[in-house]
């Protein structure tokens, strides 16, 4: 008797369909590979728990990160990008964009305005990889163009925080690189007026981006293990066909090159930027 009923009980039992785990629970770390708990990332600022590996967060997110809660004010945001060349690859640019902006919520790989950090009054700007890589394309160009022209009339400590895979867009030709020239003349306005110019490279910053704005800080600050260069080094080894340095383009080999003034993680940016102003008496 006892026997049929231990029977019938591990039949049931095995019929039973398993609780698998909840979609979105997990993630893989890009890093290590780790499979690590969403929320316990998501608390840390979207750095993995097991090898603090950096991963991409949204503009929106970084303003949060930060700016003091509720201070920022959008600049420029009605600026719209055209399509000045009649642009066409697998697909319109103009579809290209209108994707883009419905994937993201953005109207442009760049979000520009004023805010505060620990109380202290800033020009603030973020691109965004998830935007056509971030490229840097007629609206990204203007919108920064302006926000440091503000930052300078303004006497404002100016802070660009770049996510830009992508350099100048290829969608817009010449008018897309003339954007280089036209961000960095505004820069050396902006330095002649002797005002602050911080930038936060992260992972990645390439290609027009890095060649131009992002590299022209007074003080330049990296995210650890982000990829930071002119040309990928996938692109470069296949050009020049020799081994790379171990760790080419890192923060970390940028760093030890004299390229960047310091690393800093993401939980410290905040902090680090605010002594970084009270340094430099801005």
């Amino acid at each position: 008797m006892n026997d049929s009923t231990s029977q019938e009980t591990a039949s049931g039992s095995g019929n039973r369909k398993k609780r698998g785990v909840p979609e979105g629970k997990w993630i893989q770390c890009p890093g290590c590979k780790r499979a690590i708990f969403r929320k316990e990332m998501e608390k840390r600022l979207n750095v993995c728990p097991e090898c603090d590996f950096h991963m991409y967060v949204s503009a929106r997110q970084r303003i949060e990160q930060v700016l003091d809660e509720g201070t920022f004010e959008e600049w420029d945001s009605k600026l719209m990008p055209l399509d000045p060349l009649g642009f066409n690859d697998s697909r319109p640019y103009p579809d290209r964009l209108a994707a883009e902006q419905k994937k993201t919520g953005l109207r442009e790989a760049i979000v520009t305005g004023c805010g505060m950090i620990r109380a202290r009054r800033v020009a603030f700007g973020v691109t965004d990889s998830a935007f056509i890589m971030g490229s840097m394309g007629s609206v990204v160009g203007e919108r920064l163009t302006r926000l440091i022209e503000r930052a300078t009339a303004q006497h404002l400590p100016l802070i660009v925080i770049s996510g830009s895979g992508g350099g100048a867009r290829m969608h817009e030709g010449i008018l897309s690189l003339m954007q280089m020239a036209k961000v960095s003349a505004a820069l050396a306005r902006h330095d002649s007026a002797r005002q602050l110019f911080i930038s936060v490279l992260t992972n990645p910053t390439m290609g027009g981006v890095a060649a131009s704005f992002a590299s022209l800080g007074d003080v330049i600050f990296a995210e650890p293990r982000a990829l930071i260069g002119f040309a990928g080094p996938r692109t470069i080894k296949a050009t020049i066909r020799i081994e790379l340095p171990d760790g080419f383009q890192t923060s970390e080999f940028l760093l030890k090159h004299g390229f960047v003034d310091r690393i800093v993680t993401r939980d410290r940016l905040k902090a680090e930027i605010a002594r970084t102003i009270d340094f430099c008496g801005k």
